[in-house]
């Protein structure tokens, strides 16, 4: 049973979080400067405990999963971002860049019960207008009942900067034309921390965030949803973190158009970034906490397993999150570098986490609508030893 507001609030006072639970009982707002208490607190488990009460309010035992695939369809890049171990430049070793009919091929052959394709990669100018159009069609001609969901704000804004300048098309234009190839919602990346002062010291030639929630209220008002993303543990401060969800929050109350927010724990290894420790595993239970507390206006908070490790998002089930995401296909950003995780995950070893937390498995499809409930589900084979590394 949970404690009582008096047990909970005798409890806030000795961590510096005194009034917060009777705020989140009575559905209150939080404010930026008791996000900053929630992230000073040493008692994260506090901070879980509210969190999941949230998330048991809104969602009681259902955990969301799908099957789905990923495709970073190139790693050509001229961003250059300190943080990113898969960048690369045409001609370096390891550089690709995968063809329409690449792409049709790997879906064509991809698991034939994935009902979500996530296409995101770098960012090369000369890959011209018509090529993320063709890439789009090849998605929908091997699988015409797939949904999309492609390209960060960081590439829509180089497809609708060439879209302009190759054909005069406004953004209008250009999101309908993505719209008609086949893009039916987008995922939230390119977001990283919005900081003026770290993007100019690792990612100056990355858009500023003015541009990207600029970007993502325009495509929001258009009808495209899209996640939401954090990418922290890069050496920012509290307070610029705190100005992100601030941000995000704001944007939310004008579009609505956010569906999940994922917090993501930066990888160092590989990147010039590597002296950085990797988020442990307290501070990575603390961002979904605080993102389901602060959020308020978002539906689902997703702990992403192969940024979070598997253990931790097991765990991270109970500190706020109702999305585990699914099942991932040969996923190369983030495993260039360094996680650890494998690159894909099956359908039973995805229930079984999800049961052994405690939680009800639901599968769904990308805009949360519920596809199939594992409640008492026999027919599923639990065994986890088919687990694909």
């Amino acid at each position: 049973m949970p404690l009582s507001l008096e047990a909970l609030e005798s409890r806030a006072a000795r961590a510096g979080l005194a009034g917060i639970p009777t705020k989140v009982r009575s559905d209150e707002r939080l404010t930026p400067e008791e996000a900053l208490a929630m992230y000073r607190t040493p008692d994260v488990t506090l901070l879980g405990a509210l969190a999941n009460e949230v998330r048991n309010a809104r969602h009681g035992d259902t955990t969301y999963y799908n099957v789905n695939i990923h495709i970073n369809y190139t790693n050509w890049c001229n961003k250059f971002c300190d943080f990113c171990a898969f960048q690369r430049r045409p001609g370096d070793d390891g550089a690709y860049r995968m063809s329409p009919e690449q792409i049709e091929e790997e879906l064509r052959n991809a698991n034939p019960e994935a009902t979500e394709v996530h296409m995101v990669a770098g960012v090369w100018p000369a890959l011209g207008y018509d090529y993320y159009l063709d890439i789009l069609r090849a998605a929908k001609r091997a699988r015409p009942d797939i949904h999309v969901k492609a390209f960060t704000m960081v590439e829509i804004d180089q497809i609708v900067k060439t879209g302009k300048q190759i054909h005069g098309k406004s953004i209008e234009e250009v999101m309908a034309d993505l719209r008609e190839a086949g893009l039916d919602s987008m995922p939230g990346g390119g977001a990283e921390v919005f900081s003026e002062r770290l993007r100019q010291e690792q990612y100056p030639k990355k858009m500023g965030h003015e541009r990207w929630l600029e970007l993502a209220e325009q495509v929001h008002g258009l009808g495209f949803r899209t996640n939401a993303t954090m990418l922290y543990g890069m050496g920012e401060t509290l307070e610029e973190r705190i100005e992100h969800l601030h941000l995000l929050r704001e944007l939310q109350d004008r579009t609505g158009g956010f569906q999940a927010y994922i917090p993501l724990a930066f990888h160092p290894a590989n990147t010039r970034l590597d002296h950085l420790p990797y988020p442990p595993p307290l501070e990575r239970l603390r961002a979904v906490a605080i993102g389901r507390l602060f959020l308020d206006n978002f539906d689902h908070v997703k702990s992403y397993w192969i940024m979070m490790g598997l253990p931790v998002t097991q765990m991270s089930i109970n500190f706020g999150a109702n999305d585990i995401d699914g099942t991932v296909t040969q996923e190369k950003i983030y495993h260039n570098a360094g996680a650890s995780t494998p690159q894909q995950l099956t359908r039973p070893y995805l229930l079984q986490l999800i049961r052994e937390a405690g939680r009800n498995p639901v599968e769904r499809d990308t805009l949360y609508q519920a596809i199939r409930d594992h409640y008492d589900d026999e027919a599923v084979d639990r065994d986890a030893s088919t687990l694909n590394v």
